[in-house]
């Protein structure tokens, strides 16, 4: 009998051990995936749809806490300047120091430095069976050194860069006026905003992804994790009182 009760409390304890294992980790990976998202990343509320179809009104997104040194073409992000309003703002990277910004081609394109890039991200419908230009106003401007020239997603009604460019820099805003780089919508969960391949090829690339794919999935092995191991221990000590009862038949 002693050996049986043995028996039945070391698979218990094993797995009471096992159990409190499974849960205190996944506390520390689901704990700490929120708590690293919440010191990298700010959510903002989208006031306008100058981002649609990327991004529309009402829209959660977050935007990952970046130095305005960090900032590539492609990028989606917030910033706040005195001259377009002083309010937060999302609009997308199209040029930086340096950059000649011109619109269109013979073919409807934004130009940089006279570079062609393809826009995917633009609802670019026929008109008169030929997609429509990336811009419904031609302009050219030179982003001077420290600023970055910056284009709504949806180019018909955005009032971006193209209205300032008879103010100061043509347009163009200093990079210390931003204050993050959307990486995501949260609500409603439309997921990633990608890094348009199209400006890979320009000098200085496009960003890496920020590490929310990382802190999601660390969030979510934890909840793994707790519900497992919650359920694990009274399974494991079932377990060990049938073993037991089977051993004294």
């Amino acid at each position: 009998m002693s050996g049986t009760r043995g028996g039945e409390d070391g698979h218990g304890r094993a797995g009471a051990m096992v159990s409190g294992l499974a849960v205190a980790v996944g506390c520390v990976l689901f704990l700490g995936g929120f708590l690293w998202a919440a010191v990298v990343y700010k959510p903002y509320s989208v006031p306008t749809a100058s981002m649609s179809p990327t991004v529309n009104v009402g829209d959660r997104v977050l935007a990952q806490r970046i130095d305005g040194a960090d900032v590539r073409r492609g990028d989606v992000v917030v910033f706040t300047d005195k001259v377009w309003g002083d309010t937060p703002m999302l609009k997308r990277v199209v040029g930086v120091g340096g950059d000649t910004v011109a619109c269109c081609d013979e073919k409807g394109r934004l130009t940089v430095d006279g570079t062609p890039v393809e826009e995917p991200y633009l609802n670019r419908g026929p008109a008169d069976g030929t997609p429509a230009p990336a811009s419904p106003q031609e302009f050219s401007a030179e982003v001077p050194e420290g600023q970055i020239f910056l284009l709504g997603d949806e180019r018909s009604t955005s009032l971006d860069s193209r209205v300032h460019l008879a103010d100061a820099g043509q347009g163009s805003v200093p990079l210390s006026a931003v204050q993050g780089r959307v990486d995501a919508v949260a609500w409603p969960m439309n997921g990633m905003i990608g890094r348009p391949e199209s400006f890979a090829a320009l000098p200085g690339g496009v960003s890496a992804d920020g590490p929310l794919r990382l802190q999601v999935g660390a969030a979510l092995v934890g909840m793994v994790l707790i519900l497992g191991g919650a359920a694990y221990g009274p399974i494991a000590a079932r377990s060990a009182r049938r073993r037991a009862a089977g051993a004294a038949r």
